[in-house]
């Protein structure tokens, strides 16, 4: 199982890898470095507040599934383990290792380790469903080059859409089935619903982490349009709205490192095909992920303030005595000192009359010893 997974994980940086490689081959280093030249303090600055508020936004999305499923998560909390999380995915390979920490621990401190996995994961399905239903209902309805591709292939793609349906008919089916068994897998199946059902489809929580979703994605599509303006393009937001979902929908595939490969490939190609600038396509892309992993730096400061404190909190262990006796008679309670470390009495040097020469060490507290009629 482990050689497995550490065979697939490799897979995903090397396939992510292998799409940069591609796209700087075809397109040269020039699109890449023009999505740094092409950033301003104001850009970097619209970056920085829209991140917050996306941010803020998937942290209370977050909470409510928390708390749908009995635990705790204040939003403060949320909104810095988040913080922390979108900064270690945007800094370190894979684009999920940050998830993974927060929801460990969240876990550890509510006493439920499981649960506190389920809470992240839910939340993040969450927001991938909003994604998928605004991505599609957009490339189908609006001109672009996904939808030309889609009319040119109506059999394939009706075909293609039969096969998804019975495919989640018959998921649906074997799940409910699966629940009215007695083995492990029917009891985690069941656990699974009932959580899915309170954390996201119930009425109570429903509506909200709607909300919560709809808002996120709109935050990270005026992030898109911040990367477009810097980098000179004139298209209008609807013109722009199919290919940057389409660029959003190429994220979430698990082949990338750090957030990087399938956006910039699906964007060179988009923009190529829309009848506008490959090359264009391409450094709004890397300008964006350069915008996203600014938003995302304050959770560089919080993990370094929690490091910090971390180390200064770590105890000075001692041991504890409990004194009794006439202090604690008089105060009517028990006290405790801490010990300081045990020491060895230190010797005392007392001449012998007989020998004024020659010294004899005695340590204090001893039982006296005799030597020639004096008490050493």
């Amino acid at each position: 199982m482990d050689v497995t997974r550490s065979i697939w994980t490799w897979l995903k940086l090397l396939g992510g890898a292998g799409i940069l490689a591609l796209v700087l081959w075809r397109f040269g280093t020039g699109a890449f470095l023009d999505g740094l030249r092409v950033l301003d303090t104001g850009a970097l600055a619209a970056a920085l507040g829209i991140g917050a508020a996306t941010t803020v936004l998937t942290a209370w999305r977050w909470c409510l599934v928390a708390r749908a499923l009995g635990m705790r998560l204040p939003l403060k909390d949320a909104t810095a383990d988040y913080y922390q999380a979108l900064f270690l995915n945007a800094a370190l390979p894979g684009g999920i290792l940050g998830d993974v920490g927060r929801a460990v621990r969240h876990g550890r401190d509510e006493g439920d380790l499981g649960r506190g996995v389920r809470a992240v994961v839910l939340e993040r399905i969450a927001g991938q469903v909003v994604l998928l239903v605004v991505g599609a209902a957009v490339l189908i309805s609006v001109p672009s080059p996904v939808l030309t591709l889609l009319k040119g292939n109506v059999g394939r793609v009706a075909a293609v859409s039969v096969g998804v349906a019975v495919a989640a008919v018959l998921i649906v089916a074997g799940l409910r089935r699966l629940r009215r068994g007695r083995s492990r897998a029917a009891g985690a199946a069941r656990t699974g619903m009932t959580e899915i059902r309170a954390g996201l489809l119930s009425r109570r929580n429903g509506p909200a982490v709607l909300l919560a979703s709809a808002a996120a994605l709109t935050g990270h599509l005026a992030m898109f349009m911040v990367a477009a303006r810097a980098a000179g393009s004139t298209a209008t937001l609807l013109e722009l709205a199919p290919l940057l979902l389409l660029a959003l929908l190429a994220m979430g595939l698990p082949v990338n490192v750090g957030g990087w490969g399938p956006r910039e490939g699906i964007m060179a190609w988009a923009f190529g095909a829309a009848g506008l600038s490959a090359a264009q396509g391409l450094t709004i892309a890397v300008a964006y992920g350069i915008l996203a992993f600014v938003a995302a730096a304050p959770g560089a400061v919080i993990l370094l303030l929690r490091l910090v404190a971390r180390r200064r909190e770590q105890p000075v262990t001692a041991p504890v005595t409990a004194v009794t006796g006439p202090v604690a008679a008089m105060t009517g309670r028990t006290l405790t000192v801490v010990s300081a470390p045990a020491m060895a009495p230190l010797p005392v040097i007392v001449p012998l009359p007989a020998d004024r020469g020659r010294r004899v060490p005695v340590r204090v507290g001893a039982r006296p010893a005799y030597s020639g009629g004096v008490a050493a």
